[in-house]
């Protein structure tokens, strides 16, 4: 008996550990990922552009997609690496290829295979912490892109307001 208590005890001591390991994360729903795609179409619409946007959640899957008619479909692509590039550099993808562009020291991070160093990729930062992203292309430049993603934001009041 004494045996049992005791190696019970043992056993709940080494499991607590393993709880306390786990922690809490923020995740995008469907539902956001929506509202956010929605905002940024919206706000290229509103400027006589044609986009395409993605939005990934915090692990770097695919959330949501909208093409608006007409863009090329090489767009597809480039707004999703775009939002992968904001999503694991934890940057605005516009400052990171000025930075590329401007700092021999960190020339090297366009040569990485899925990298895009274009402007329209922003993270989504909610308390601090990295939740998503999203990816603009087809918007007729880096800038533009970067505005419309930059005004989608505005359509979840939970996020982070962006330094850029």
């Amino acid at each position: 008996m004494k045996t049992l208590l005791l190696g019970s005890t043992l056993l709940c001591l080494l499991a607590s550990p393993a709880h306390a390991q786990l922690r809490s994360i923020n995740d995008l729903s469907l539902a956001a990922a929506n509202k956010l795609a929605n905002a940024a179409m919206a706000a290229c619409q509103t400027q006589g552009r044609h986009i395409v946007v993605t939005i990934l959640d915090h692990g770097g899957n695919v959330v949501a997609v909208q093409r608006a008619d007409g863009v090329g479909p090489h767009n597809t692509e480039a707004s999703r690496r775009k939002a992968y590039t904001a999503l694991s550099t934890k940057s605005d993808t516009y400052a990171l290829a000025v930075a590329a562009r401007t700092h021999p020291d960190m020339a090297n991070l366009s040569t990485v295979p899925e990298l895009l160093l274009l402007g329209g990729g922003l993270p989504l930062m909610a308390l601090g912490h990295v939740v998503g992203a999203i990816g603009v292309a087809g918007g007729g430049g880096a800038l533009q892109d970067r505005a419309c993603a930059q005004a989608a934001l505005a359509a979840l009041p939970e996020l982070d307001s962006p330094t850029l």
